[in-house]
C-alpha cells in the first residue's frame, strides 16, 4: 500500500500563537509530583514489578517462559523509573533521554515484529511520557501562561472487532483557573481514523478537533446564578448552555484531503504501550487506563 506520508505528529499539530514574557497546554497525561501546582493533579508514576506466577512444571521450556516474563517486568520497571519525575518529558536532560531511549528500545525488543492485536490495543491509555514537540509545548505553556492548567492526556483507541480499522481519539483535559474545575474544566478531543498497514504500523487520517466537556468553576456559576437568589429562566438557560457547549473543526473536508501520517506501535501488552510517530515526531509512552472518556 503507498501512502503520502506528510511531516506530522501523533497529534494533530494547527498554528501555535507566539509567547512573550508579557503574556498572560492552552495535555492529549500521559505524571509527576515535580509538576508544582499547575500539575500537581497528575497521578506520579510508582512503578511495581508485576508478580509472575510460580511455573507448576520444571520443563526447560516452561523455566525459560518464566525468565522471559521476569525480564520483561524486570525492563518495563526501568523504563518506568526512568521516565518518573521527568513531567511526562517536558524536564529531561540530554543524558535521561539517552537513558530512556535505551530502556525503551529494551522493552521494545520483546515482541519486536510480532503483528498488533487490536483487541488488546481498544480501550483507553494514559500518557506518562513523550518527547513529541506538539504535546510538549501544551505542558511548557502552561508552566508559563497563568491563565491554563493542562491535565491529563489519554488515547482511546475504538477498534475491537474492526478488521484492520479503527478509530483514535486524542484527549486532553485543561482549564482556565477561575473560570473553569481545576485541571479537567475542559476537553480537547482530537479525532482520527486509522487503517493498519502492516504489522506493526497503522496510518492515521485527522478528523477533527472539538472542545468540549465545560465545566465552570463554583465561583463562576455564581456570579451567574447567586445561590442566595432564585434562579432564573434566563441564569438556568446560560448554565445549561455553557454546559452543553461544544465547538467543532473539521480537519477534513471533499474539497482537501485529510491531514494524516504513520504511526509506529513499537511495543504493547495488556498494561503498555509504546509508539513513535515516523518522521521523527517522537516517542510515546502509555499505561492502560480506566478513565471514563
Amino acid at each position: 500500500m503507498d501512502v503520502a506520508v506528510a511531516p506530522s505528529h501523533l497529534f494533530y499539530s494547527f498554528p501555535t500563537p507566539a509567547l512573550s514574557s508579557s503574556s498572560s497546554s492552552f495535555s492529549i497525561p500521559i505524571p509527576i509530583a515535580a509538576l508544582a501546582h499547575k500539575h500537581r493533579h497528575v497521578q506520579a508514576i510508582r512503578p511495581t514489578r508485576t508478580s509472575v506466577p510460580t511455573a507448576i512444571s520444571s520443563s526447560p521450556i516452561a523455566t525459560t517462559t518464566m525468565d522471559s516474563e521476569i525480564e520483561l517486568e524486570d525492563r518495563k520497571f526501568e523504563l518506568l523509573s526512568a521516565i518518573n519525575d521527568t513531567k511526562r518529558g517536558l524536564a529531561t536532560t540530554p543524558d535521561q533521554r539517552s537513558s530512556i531511549e535505551e530502556a525503551l528500545v529494551r522493552v521494545e525488543s520483546f515482541n519486536a515484529g510480532e503483528p498488533i492485536k487490536l483487541d488488546m490495543l481498544d480501550g483507553t491509555w494514559r500518557l506518562q511520557y513523550t518527547s513529541a514537540s506538539d504535546v510538549l509545548i501544551l505542558f511548557q505553556s502552561a508552566e508559563t501562561l497563568p491563565f491554563l492548567q493542562v491535565g491529563q492526556i489519554f488515547q482511546k483507541f475504538e477498534c475491537r472487532d474492526k478488521n484492520g480499522h479503527g478509530i483514535v481519539r486524542n484527549v486532553v483535559r485543561w482549564s482556565i483557573p477561575n473560570f473553569l474545575e481545576e485541571h479537567e474544566g475542559a476537553t480537547l478531543l482530537v479525532s482520527a481514523k486509522f487503517s493498519v498497514v502492516s504489522a506493526r504500523n497503522i496510518y492515521l487520517e485527522f478528523e477533527e478537533i472539538a472542545i468540549q466537556n465545560l465545566k465552570i468553576s463554583e465561583e463562576l456559576q455564581a456570579l451567574i446564578a447567586p445561590a442566595l437568589l432564585p434562579r432564573t429562566f434566563l441564569s438556568l438557560q446560560i448554565l445549561q448552555f455553557i454546559k452543553a457547549y461544544r465547538v467543532q473543526v473539521p480537519v477534513a473536508s471533499p474539497q482537501r484531503r485529510s491531514v494524516g501520517g504513520l504511526y509506529y506501535l513499537s511495543y504493547l501488552d495488556s498494561n503498555m504501550l509504546l509508539g513513535r510517530a515516523v518522521g521523527g515526531g517522537g516517542v510515546f509512552i502509555f499505561t492502560r487506563a480506566h478513565a471514563s472518556i
